[in-house]
């Protein structure tokens, strides 16, 4: 199945019923008075979270949905049926977006969960409704009332504990190979993962977390280059980000260089992702001979505190994703690192709310941004393909 995480779709809550007019008419029953029935109303649309979904691309191909509408009202005072509401399934960690006016409407999170996104119209009223003392024979109704249209673009992130975060062939996913179930494909050349994969590790039979893997990044990433950030975005939910480095890269770049480098596109594209918890973990240790792993990496972390300035790094972290060596203790240390954030939460909710809804505002940002750059390409290439047509006619487009 293609991987989607952006869709755009049109909703339409289904119009409330007109109310009736009648009278009562039955033999040997004078003047029965009115007994027009209301409209019903219209249905509902609700977004229903489902976890066995993990891509947007259904809406690719569906990008419009109508709820019913409600039936008008009948005589003997018969109320029309209601519009079945409209349940529309989405993946878990689905953020909604008004199309128009770009704010944040909501976000799915949880398995089952439901989420009102378009209210069906109010029901017309009949003339029964309109009876009274002075107005014995009212001829009054109102006609249903449309249900709400929206315009709505929604974004996928992963849901995951632990986001993996690198350059390109840096053992990502043979490192999600190695502690988790998950099969992504691993090769010796740049890109091998174009989609991100999720994989669960488990320790012992009670004790388990989510681990994602991205494609990698490359300098100028922010601006497009390579796969540019399109992926970025699903390490927006994740808890703690592990920045792999290749501790002896075969192309013989600089590993200080290359953590820099992530470190400036991850900041470009978003301060809050930036401001994560980060660990540091060498990857391809069984390239290297073991008594100089530990001194490869002391130099490494060593130049690494001296360039910026700041506190000192967590420690690092040295595997072989292949041999096995160091992966269990880097995701027993994860798991005690997410237990004690798990004991933290209660009293950092509102610190915690805050930071993700400022993630969340510059993940939204960039997108918008992205959008309008792509827009302004294709209108550059249309008026250039215009301008080397040769002659002098002059082309006037209507805004």
């Amino acid at each position: 199945m293609k991987f989607v995480d952006e869709a755009s779709i049109r909703v339409e809550a289904g119009k409330g019923g007109n109310g009736c007019l009648s009278f009562r008419r039955e033999k040997y029953i004078e003047r029965g008075g009115p007994d027009g029935g209301d409209g019903g109303v219209g249905g509902s649309i609700y977004f229903l979270a489902d976890e066995a979904l993990n891509t947007l691309v259904d809406f690719r191909f569906q990008p419009r949905y109508r709820a019913r509408n409600g039936e008008p009202g009948r005589g003997k005072d018969q109320t029309g049926a209601k519009g079945d509401d409209l349940y529309i399934r989405v993946p878990l960690g689905t953020s909604i977006f008004d199309e128009e006016t770009q704010d944040h409407v909501g976000d799915i999170s949880k398995d089952g969960e439901t989420f009102l996104i378009a209210r069906g119209g109010r029901h017309g009223l009949g003339n029964v409704r309109f009876k009274s003392s002075t107005n014995r024979a009212p001829r009054q109704t109102t006609s249903g009332e449309p249900g709400e249209s929206k315009s709505l673009r929604l974004e996928m992130k992963l849901i995951a504990d632990v986001g993996l975060l690198g350059l390109p062939n840096a053992g990502k996913s043979t490192l999600i190979r190695a502690v988790s179930a998950a099969r992504p494909k691993v090769a010796d050349y740049p890109f091998t993962t174009l989609v991100p994969n999720l994989g669960v590790v488990r320790l012992g039979d009670h004790q388990s977390f989510v681990i994602a893997d991205i494609p990698g990044l490359i300098e100028g990433a922010a601006g497009g280059a390579g796969l540019g950030v399109q992926f970025l975005k699903h390490l927006s939910r994740t808890r703690l980000l592990l920045h792999l480095l290749d501790i002896a890269p075969i192309d013989g770049s600089n590993p200080v260089d290359n953590f820099h480098t992530i470190e400036k596109e991850l900041k470009k594209y978003s301060e809050g992702i930036s401001e994560k918890d980060r660990w540091i973990v060498f990857t391809k240790t069984d390239l290297v001979p073991d008594e100089e792993v530990s001194k490869i990496v002391e130099k490494i972390v060593a130049q690494l505190n001296e360039g910026d300035g700041q506190s000192p790094r967590p420690a690092a972290f040295p595997v072989s994703a292949i041999s096995g060596d160091g992966t269990t203790s880097l995701m027993t240390s994860i798991a005690k690192y997410l237990r004690s954030l798990d004991e933290q939460e209660e009293a950092e909710e509102l610190t915690n709310s805050d930071h993700d809804r400022k993630i969340r505002d510059e993940v939204h940002e960039h997108s918008l941004q992205r959008r309008a750059e792509r827009s302004a390409r294709r209108q550059q290439v249309h008026h250039g393909d215009d301008s080397e047509d040769g002659n002098d006619l002059q082309v006037h487009y209507e805004p």
